[in-house]
């Protein structure tokens, strides 16, 4: 028999089955990225092919296109033959994707969740939408109340999920690294709690509109909260936390519609008042993130949790980049950044994003500290402080006024609209 080498250059050069000389191992790695249905279909390929598929590294459960799931009351006997073959073979990747219609498949699909547990399953993504007649389950999956429990699983991702305390608690998940919680319904959710956790990232999410669930993620090292529904989460503290992106752009309840602050003195307000089990003295967002090396905060809705938090504001003892939006701009005095800015002893880099999302803007306007004459307010590590915009306004004016103060100085900018950088600071002073 010629080496294996030599097999597959004169399968080359014959035109032979190129893929046939490859070793079962690569072709079950192969049969891992093809759905299901496609990679049982291979046993008819030859002799060989007939039992591969049986121990393929990835399975994935899935049907029909992106945006057009197939109901699982048609996977629903494909499914079951397939896990009886497959006889507990282990499973590094799994996607399970399909759309849940009759009640009676729901504790079905969860059996088969527990299945791919038990096949000691590294990555598993859960992306079953819920149709039902009951307008109260929305289009969510909702989970069972068991536990998970696996020393294998290494990343969790969770799409339009129903979720629970106990599906949570991952303290018998002592290898989970990612979590990625997108759509989810977190409204029965009081804690999500992981010591192992690395990166978390909730999107998209609702939370509970009268508790704040409360986050125990003592490893995290990467922090995304984006665009979530309802009340903010409570960050525990998060001593390895290196990057954090948080930002309100959906309805928020922390929102007061009679007062700057979070207590405007109308027990009516349900943004200040409607709230249970949780200390009117506590910090919600920016304690748990105050040990962040890089750092970005975002409020689209004008919530008042920043300017809660800023009440107690922690000192950010490690943070050397800081991006915010024109949220912590309020003039006259800018006290709200001039707070956040006094507590970063070690900042580097500052970024304002004024009414510009980017990622490219029309004008960027970048300054530097003047090391004799800076503040004593500021760090004195600051080397850059960038402003980006879609046009020089008065309401940027201000801030670059501001910034003046602090000793900020050596401006320049780019800009698709030719003017003088001169020139504002002739405006701003003159």
């Amino acid at each position: 028999m010629p080496p294996p080498q030599e097999g597959k250059r004169a399968a080359v050069a014959s035109g032979g089955d190129i893929i046939g000389t490859l070793q079962d191992d690569l072709l079950k790695h192969i049969l891992s990225f093809l759905p299901a249905q496609q990679a049982v279909r291979t046993c008819v390929l030859a002799r060989r092919w007939r039992h591969l598929w049986k121990t393929a590294t990835g399975l994935r459960i899935t049907g029909g296109h992106e945006l057009e799931l197939t109901p699982v009351h048609d996977l629903r006997e494909f499914v079951n033959h397939l896990l009886l073959l497959r006889a507990g073979a282990p499973i590094d990747t799994c996607e399970l994707r399909f759309d849940v219609v009759s009640d009676d498949d729901v504790p079905r699909v969860s059996l088969w969740i527990r299945h791919v547990i038990l096949c000691q399953v590294r990555l598993l993504r859960l992306n079953v939408s819920r149709e039902s007649q009951d307008c109260r389950l929305g289009i969510y999956f909702y989970v069972d109340s068991l536990p998970l429990a696996s020393r294998h699983l290494t990343r969790l991702e969770l799409i339009d999920a129903g979720l629970n305390d106990s599906f949570l608690d991952f303290s018998g998940c002592p290898a989970l690294k990612e979590l990625i919680i997108i759509n989810g319904f977190c409204v029965h959710v009081s804690n999500i709690s992981s010591k192992s956790l690395k990166r978390l990232a909730i999107v998209d999410s609702s939370f509970n509109q009268h508790i704040r669930t409360r986050i125990y993620v003592p490893s995290l090292v990467s922090l995304r909260l984006e665009d979530n529904w309802d009340r903010t989460p409570v960050l525990e503290s998060m001593p390895l936390l290196m990057d954090a992106f948080v930002r309100f752009i959906k309805e928020s309840v922390d929102r007061c519609f009679y007062s700057d602050s979070w207590d405007c003195h109308n027990e009516h307000c349900q943004g200040c008042y409607d709230l249970q089990g949780v200390n009117s003295d506590e910090c919600v967002l920016l304690k748990g993130l105050s040990e962040a090396e890089h750092l970005t905060l975002i409020d689209e809705h004008d919530t008042f949790i920043f300017r809660r938090d800023l009440t107690w504001c922690p000192t950010f003892s490690k943070l050397k980049v800081l991006i915010l939006n024109e949220y912590w701009c309020v003039p006259t005095d800018f006290d709200v950044l001039a707070c956040i800015l006094e507590h970063s002893p070690v900042l580097e880099i500052l970024t304002l994003h004024f009414f510009s999302k980017g990622p490219k803007h029309k004008v960027e306007i970048r300054g530097c500290c003047n090391a004799v004459e800076s503040s004593a307010a500021i760090s004195e590590h600051l080397k850059t402080v960038e402003v980006k915009c879609n046009s020089v306004d008065v309401e940027v004016l201000k801030i670059l006024k501001f910034l003046g103060t602090l000793n900020i100085s050596k401006l320049t900018a780019n800009t698709l609209h030719a003017f003088s950088i001169s020139a504002v600071f002739l405006h701003m002073w003159g």
